[in-house]
């Protein structure tokens, strides 16, 4: 595995991460190679590949934090994969 350094980052967009990261339960560091995997190897917009099983386990983490009904359920399945 590699490791990237990035310098000069603005602190809002560092806190942004930090708050993402806290509310999927991961780390900063995690949530950074999530938003560039999912950014840069999976470009936005529609796409035909299917989710990855980071993406499914994180749905389902964030599902086990919050009440739901089915219809929700379902707009969030698709909302969660059209996500930045």
């Amino acid at each position: 595995m590699a490791t990237l350094t990035i310098r000069n980052l603005d602190e809002n967009l560092k806190q942004k991460l930090r708050e993402q990261a806290g509310s999927r339960g991961v780390s900063m560091e995690q949530q950074a190679r999530s938003l560039l995997a999912r950014n840069v190897v999976r470009p936005r917009g529609k796409s035909k590949h299917p989710l990855t099983v980071e993406e499914i386990l994180d749905f389902g983490r964030r599902l086990g934090k919050a009440d739901f009904d089915q219809k929700s359920l379902t707009d969030d399945l698709w909302s969660f994969a059209e996500d930045d």
